[in-house]
């Protein structure tokens, strides 16, 4: 790149676009390698799903509020996690008209997996930006963000 691309200035566009080609790499990335290693149905959709159900579990209606998806959708969503044997039902300890939803420790695993995977990619963006470059760039997002920005509804945000 010459100095005068460098110094032209920058279309606002760019930015948001820039960002999520980042986000998408980083995902993209993680699903290849979670397939190679085992779990090769595993969705961007399924670790919304699985971070909404936590290490308590919950209710479908819990899963699509924190999902910003209705309780049918949620349900869908559980069923599929099910199916892939990441969740499973269960009585609610505390009230035995509730069904919780709970991670299976298949789930666990692949949760582990994938931050272990997180850690290998942020080594490699390190790598190629320098350590230095990469925490400036972490540190002027966490200023920018909006405090709640980071939400599990974003798969839903995005397909509105």
């Amino acid at each position: 790149m010459t100095g005068k691309d460098m110094d032209r200035a920058r279309a606002g566009y760019e930015l948001p676009l820039l960002l999520l080609a980042g986000f998408r790499t980083l995902i993209d990335e993680l699903h290849d390698e979670l397939a190679r290693r085992g779990h090769p149905h595993a969705r961007p959709a399924h670790g919304f799903a699985m971070q909404a159900i936590g290490p308590d579990g919950a209710t479908a209606s819990d899963i699509g509020r924190r999902l910003g998806i209705s309780k049918q959708a949620a349900g869908k969503t559980v069923d599929r996690l099910i199916a892939l044997g990441y969740a499973e039902r269960a009585a609610d300890p505390t009230d035995a008209r509730r069904r919780l939803v709970r991670l299976t420790t298949l789930g666990y695993d692949m949760l582990t997996l994938s931050a272990a995977i997180f850690d290998r990619l942020r080594e490699q963006w390190a790598e190629a930006l320098g350590e230095q470059h990469l925490r400036a760039m972490e540190d002027g997002l966490r200023t920018v963000a909006a405090p709640n920005a980071f939400r599990l509804d974003a798969t839903q945000w995005l397909g509105d």
